[in-house]
């Protein structure tokens, strides 16, 4: 039994583990190139097409 107890732990840890880090991903500031890329799509979405300004 005692195997299984060090395995649960582990398995603790290695959870823990994971979600530190996918929460720090999620904290992490998304880059200005990023940012700048979007607003170029964004500004061709918001652009009339050639095809309405007919």
């Amino acid at each position: 039994m005692g195997h299984k107890r060090s395995k649960d732990n582990g398995s603790e840890v290695i959870d823990e583990n994971l979600k530190r880090v996918y929460q720090d991903m999620l904290d992490e500031k998304v880059p200005d190139r990023f940012l700048d890329l979007i607003a170029q799509l964004k500004s061709l979405d918001d652009a009339p097409s050639e095809d309405t300004a007919k």
